[in-house]
């Protein structure tokens, strides 16, 4: 068993390889592209693999240290090694980001908790169980005032600079417990606590009631904001838009105090995918439209099929990148998003590398959208989401990433 000064170093080894590859020039060339690609400035479609499903492939063997923390950052070092392998458009960067210890209430952040049933099969799906049950319950959802844990924050914030000291900074994310991904678009909250089904319910049955309780959760998540705009608490580690966070005109991400107005904003409503435009609109987007507002520039969509809320969608004043997923339609998508905004175009990684990876298949596919983009115009970045399996091949989305690549290559 190695000695815990012996995993320090270990991790400290692996912590100066990673810290000379994010400040390299390549890593540097990245930023500036996607800098100019998110300010609409196109050249060619960039590629993000966003989703690995590492521990498939990965021998835990290789791993060196014993201790938790030490073992995480090892863990985290190598998967990063192997993302760089990809060669995708990724951006890796030179300091690591400790999240503060915030105050939420015993209940979960809303005062209400959000648990998982427990799942009928090893492996299989759980469902969350309401907690918001009756109409009376909207009065339990209650938000204590945004406070950081000093004491714990500190001590997680030392334990990672220590090892880190000299390699590279280690910056916290301080923002309120309402104001990050997941957890400030109101939707995912919503149906942990209410029901997926339930509220589709509740549009029909209790349109005013539901009304009443989205109006709760906007002014809770904005007074957030508040709260943590006042004591200081965003910084540029804040960005958020499920890419690369860089455009030119804006603060790069790292530390430093920022204003959530030269921030990143990033939402979806993927538990809305089967309400019609006018329903999204009326009971989610409407509520959403504020609070992506105070952003400097929004991203909007996750897995949801966004294909007849483009619409809605363009309300939005400071909108630059819509998802496309692939239950959208594409064809249609292109027409409407144009070069006005970014597409975030989402190949399925079912088809894509889940079972292998057949080369004349992928090629196919991704030259005909490449075809379809150029015909409308479009400003686009190829991403791999949501990848959950590759049948344990790790090579497989290297592979796809180099077709990607070569078909970039072919019409740019």
């Amino acid at each position: 068993m190695a000695s815990l000064s012996s995993e320090k170093k270990r991790v400290r080894e692996l912590a100066k390889a990673y810290a000379e590859y994010a400040a390299s020039p390549l890593m540097e060339s990245r930023r500036k592209a996607w800098s100019e690609h998110n300010a609409l400035n196109f050249t060619r479609p960039l590629i993000y693999i966003r989703a690995i499903p590492f521990d498939e492939f990965f021998d835990t063997g290789a791993l060196v240290c014993t201790e938790r923390f030490l073992r995480g950052l090892e863990y985290w070092f190598l998967k990063a090694q192997y993302h760089a392998k990809i060669c995708d458009d990724f951006i890796e960067e030179p300091y690591m980001t400790a999240r503060a210890s915030v105050k939420t209430s015993a209940g979960g952040v809303w005062g209400l908790p959000a648990e998982l049933t427990a799942r009928p099969v090893d492996g299989g799906a759980a469902a969350y169980a309401p907690s918001l049950t009756a109409e009376a319950d909207i009065e339990k959802l209650q938000v204590i005032p945004h406070e950081i844990d000093e004491p714990a924050t500190q001590t997680a914030y030392e334990q990672m600079a220590d090892v880190l000291d000299g390699i590279m900074d280690v910056y916290i994310d301080r923002q309120g417990a309402l104001c990050s991904m997941w957890e400030n678009d109101i939707s995912t909250s919503l149906a942990k606590i209410r029901g997926l089904e339930q509220i589709m319910w509740d549009a029909c049955d209790r349109p005013d009631w539901l009304h009443k309780l989205l109006s709760h959760m906007r002014d809770k998540i904005l007074k957030n904001m508040d709260e943590t705009e006042a004591a200081g608490d965003f910084s540029y580690v804040c960005h958020q838009n499920q890419a690369m966070p860089y455009m030119r005109g804006l603060n790069r991400p790292g530390g430093g105090r920022a204003a959530q107005s030269q921030l990143w904003g990033y939402m979806a409503a993927q538990e809305f995918t089967t309400f019609g435009p006018g329903m999204f609109d009326e009971f989610m987007f409407s509520y959403q439209k504020p609070i992506l507002e105070r952003y400097a520039v929004t991203s909007y969509g996750c897995c949801e099929d966004l294909t007849h809320k483009i619409g809605v969608l363009k309300k939005l004043r400071n909108l630059r990148r819509i998802g496309v997923s692939p239950f959208a339609d594409l064809r249609s998508c292109a027409e409407q998003i144009g070069g006005e905004y970014v597409l975030s175009w989402r190949p399925n990684p079912s088809d894509m590398v889940s079972r292998g990876v057949d080369e004349n298949y992928v090629r196919r596919y991704i030259r005909g959208g490449i075809d379809l983009m150029k015909q409308n115009g479009c400003v686009y970045d190829i991403t791999l989401k949501d990848v959950e399996t590759v049948s344990g091949d790790a090579s497989a989305i290297i592979n796809w990433t180099r077709i990607v690549r070569d078909e970039i290559n072919r019409a740019y």
